[in-house]
């Protein structure tokens, strides 16, 4: 009787196990089901990228992204930074030690220059006649800094006048303008923009986003005090990494800030202990070779251990142990964020193409393809935006929309017809012109007459627009 009647209570007990366990898989049960657009293989077309960007990339590049993956920390990927770190130098024109890749795009640079300059109610004098004035005042708005804006129309530059004239009534501590402001397609003289501002106690900080390779700029003999560009334009390289550089001037204001740049992500004394800016050499010591123990670390400094068994410690020469904590012991490297390692290969690629073309050659061949650009456009009855051939950027010329068209049917036409793209305008200029960019690998003769050709074929055959 008595096992009989248990059988009915173990059986209930069974069951409830069985429904919560039932209601366990049930809640670890996925109810998203796979995405069919996944399950198809990925297809990219090929298009001649003739916009303000960004532009296609080499061969040769593509190939050094398909590179092996290596950790960030291994000797090679921090031998491929120093490598970039040199070409960056030699791009800018530069012996700055402060010199680096930004993980992120130029607006990423941007906001790392900005906020790592202005602290408080510092006061920041911005040079807009276009949206890349109009985003560097709003990042700096944000920052909390005091902006005042020299404004010109689009189409126009800033004369040393103008510049004058804004440094005496505001009196900032920084001074931002862009050589290159695609935009537009305007290039803003440099010279004696350096002088100017340091007579002033202000700091120049310079976008050449657009311009850098393209067009002369040469930072030490010009005195930039910030510069910074980014990989995907001239460079020719894939959008994720932005190459920047901190004048004596501008690292002594950011050391003696009182505060901590409000980003940790682009805080570039955190930054400047990663990339080695430090003027001593990134490895000096192979990995086989150290060994040392954990508890010796200062924070921040990691590693790999080739010790059996693994101690979790980078290894290091006993005889290195009492090296300086705030630096790290030769071959150490201060972990900060895990840089893009693909693209870290493509940059440093794309910098040793220019670095064997040479930038006089660079800028000669971005020359010779504009000038052949204004003279097709001209015969195809077009207007050139900006009226003084002096201030035009090589690299992004603006077109006015021609009376008659709509600039969308004329982009949407060269892109499904031809397979090129240009670009309509952006910020000031949007509705009013078409942008055609020839950028590095792009800026060739022949491409200039492809797309000759395909805006005659476009002028011919899309309606005019009803507006």
């Amino acid at each position: 009787m008595h096992r009989a009647a248990a059988l009915p209570i173990s059986i209930a007990a069974l069951l409830r196990a069985c429904s919560t366990a039932g209601r366990a898989m049930a809640a670890s049960t996925p109810f998203v089901p796979p995405p069919r657009e996944l399950l198809r293989p990925l297809a990219v077309p090929y298009r001649l990228l003739l916009g303000p960007g960004p532009s296609n990339v080499s061969p040769r590049v593509r190939a050094a992204g398909g590179q092996q993956i290596l950790g960030h920390m291994h000797p090679e990927v921090l031998q491929a930074m120093d490598e970039i770190k040199a070409g960056i130098q030699y791009a800018f024109q530069t012996r700055n030690r402060l010199t680096l890749a930004i993980s992120g795009t130029g607006h990423c640079a941007m906001e790392a220059a900005l906020l790592n300059l202005l602290e408080g109610s510092d006061t920041v004098l911005v040079g807009t006649n276009g949206i890349w004035g109009q985003r560097a005042a709003d990042i700096a708005r944000r920052l909390g800094a005091k902006v005042h804006e020299l404004l010109k129309p689009p189409g126009e530059y800033f004369t040393l006048r103008d510049i004058q004239e804004g440094l005496a009534q505001h009196k900032p501590s920084l001074l931002f303008i862009t050589h290159g402001e695609s935009s537009t397609g305007v290039l803003q003289p440099l010279e004696g923009l350096g002088e100017l501002c340091h007579r002033q106690g202000c700091l120049l900080l310079v976008d050449a986003v657009a311009s850098l390779g393209g067009a002369p700029i040469l930072m030490d003999q010009q005195g930039i005090d910030v510069l910074y560009t980014g990989s995907q334009k001239v460079l020719s390289a894939p959008p994720g990494s932005s190459p920047i550089s901190f004048s004596e001037r501008a690292r002594e204001k950011m050391l003696r800030r009182k505060t901590k740049p409000p980003s940790f992500y682009l805080d570039m004394g955190c930054l400047a202990s990663y990339w080695g800016c430090d003027g001593e050499p990134r490895i000096t010591t192979p990995l086989s070779q150290l060994c040392i123990p954990a508890q010796v670390l200062s924070p921040g400094i990691v590693g790999l251990c080739h010790c059996s068994p693994p101690r979790r410690a980078m290894c290091l020469p006993q005889g290195l142990a009492g090296a300086e904590p705030a630096l790290g012991p030769p071959g150490f490297c201060r972990y900060h964020h895990t840089v893009p390692i693909s693209s870290i290969f493509c940059l440093r690629e794309a910098l040793a193409m220019l670095v064997e073309l040479g930038l006089e050659s660079s800028w000669k061949q971005h020359r010779a393809a504009c000038t052949r650009l204004y003279q097709g456009l001209r015969d195809l009855g077009l207007e050139l935006f900006v009226k003084e051939e002096a201030a035009r950027l090589p690299t992004v010329t603006t077109v006015r929309v021609p009376e008659g068209y709509n600039w969308k049917d004329i982009t949407t036409f060269l892109m499904d017809k031809h397979n090129i793209e240009i670009s309509g305008g952006l910020g000031p200029t949007a509705g009013k012109v078409l942008r055609i960019g020839l950028m590095g690998h792009n800026a060739t003769q022949d491409n200039v007459d492809l797309l000759l050709q395909a805006l005659r074929d476009a002028l011919q055959h899309c309606q005019h627009s009803r507006l």
